[in-house]
């Protein structure tokens, strides 16, 4: 891929009109009936009737297929705490990949607050308004309470994507991974950098799929996050471990599974070279990951590689995510995204990437190889299948839990509706 540069990027936000997303009518609005019903006086029917029946809402109105992405900016990748307004941009590109991947309409919202209450509060009062929200780029530690309270509170999904959507790609990534290494997740010492949302997330997405808590070593910007340190919080406390070890260089040894959610550079070769046999490395910092991908396959021949990069193979890419979990969870009017749903979405990725690969994916990454293997352990996200392995998926394990309001009986229609919207 071609080094964009920056007038490219401001020339295609700032180019024609101004963002990325628009609203569009559709329902035609040619003539004085049309007028009439689409405003006063026929629009006070489906008000009425939605009075008598909140759910009617999703009969008469657009919120069956709306998504909010709301956001504070304070968390934004690759840039930090930037705040609301700048946070925009990156919300308008979610709503155009939530549109292109799977059909879904999305407002971007940014609220102007760090106070977690008042978020909180905002995000309650404009929730009737759509089917969905997509919580995004929200520092850690508040993203967590301001997540569960709204899952508890809402009758409608509430998904935080930095913290859940990386844990279901490097889910996906990890079983393959391992699968090839031949090696079971009860076996295997994960070392994790970071301790962020998105570590925490997929902390407990690993111990759903097998991990074993004690087995985790998890790293902050002060190092290991050890049972001997008294500045933790609660959400670090819990993978807190009792090895005396302080330092990644001294985590890493003998490991079998690196996550990096970190910083650049932190990793070197050595230290990859005194990982296990066939050794798992998911760099994930962006841009720029914690080792670059030329000396990270320089360092052994074993070695399985990923990063957050899309000109390097394993590209472990939250587009992959969260447009087809939204999408299943619309479809059955699922009142939240639970953890079942979750892992499902693990496993159905996990299986498209031992599937045959399309001519047009092939072509798409200029490539006459992509087969399962060391360097295709994880699905394109250019691979039309997406939309009806995820989503199906992500609907079945809605309807099987008992969060599913409106259940889907005929499965091969629904996967046949999903491959038109693409």
């Amino acid at each position: 891929m071609s080094k964009i540069s920056k007038q490219e990027a401001l020339d295609y936000h700032s180019s024609g009109r101004p963002g990325k997303i628009e609203v569009i009518a559709t329902t035609p609005a040619n003539n004085q009936k049309d007028l009439s019903l689409a405003y006063s006086p026929g629009v006070a029917e489906p008000c009425l009737e939605i009075e008598k029946n909140a759910n009617d809402a999703y009969k008469y109105t657009a919120k069956g297929n709306l998504v909010a992405v709301i956001s504070n900016g304070t968390a934004v990748l690759g840039l930090g705490n930037i705040g609301a307004l700048a946070s925009k941009p990156v919300m308008e590109g979610k709503g155009l990949l939530f549109k292109k991947f799977a059909d879904i309409d999305v407002f971007d919202i940014e609220i102007d607050t760090e106070d977690p209450e008042k978020f909180i509060d905002t995000v309650k009062h404009i929730a009737p308004t759509f089917g969905g929200i997509n919580l995004e780029d929200i520092k850690a530690p508040e993203c967590f309470e301001i997540e569960q309270r709204l899952i508890e509170e809402l009758n409608i999904p509430v998904f935080h994507d930095d913290q859940h959507g990386t844990a279901i790609i490097s889910g996906a990534g990890l079983i393959n991974a391992l699968e090839l290494c031949n090696k079971k997740p009860e076996e295997v010492t994960v070392v994790i950098n970071g301790a962020g949302a998105s570590a925490n997330s997929c902390a407990k997405i690993y111990m759903a799929l097998g991990i074993k808590r004690e087995n985790i070593i998890m790293l902050d910007s002060r190092g290991v996050i050890s049972d001997k340190r008294t500045d933790l919080n609660a959400f670090k406390r819990e993978f807190a471990t009792s090895r005396d070890i302080t330092t990644l260089k001294e985590a890493i040894v003998g490991a079998d599974v690196f996550l990096g959610l970190s910083v650049a550079d932190v990793l070197n070769k050595d230290m990859i070279r005194s990982m296990a046999n066939n050794p798992v490395v998911f760099a994930l910092a962006n841009p720029k990951p914690e080792i670059s991908y030329e000396e990270a396959k320089s360092s052994r021949d074993d070695l399985i590689f990923a990063t957050g990069r899309s000109d390097h193979p394993n590209q472990v890419n939250n587009v992959l995510g969260f447009p087809f979990i939204f999408r299943g969870a619309l479809d059955v009017k699922a009142t939240k995204i639970n953890e079942e749903m979750k892992i499902a979405a693990v496993y159905a990725l996990a299986k498209l990437a031992k599937a045959d690969v399309p001519d047009y994916v092939k072509e798409a990454y200029n490539t006459n190889k992509l087969e399962f293997g060391k360097d295709y352990i994880i699905p394109k996200p250019l691979d039309l299948r997406l939309i009806k392995e995820i989503s199906v998926a992500i609907a079945k394990a809605a309807v099987e839990t008992g969060v599913a309001r409106q259940p889907i009986t005929d499965w091969e229609a629904y996967a046949n509706e999903l491959e038109k919207r693409v």
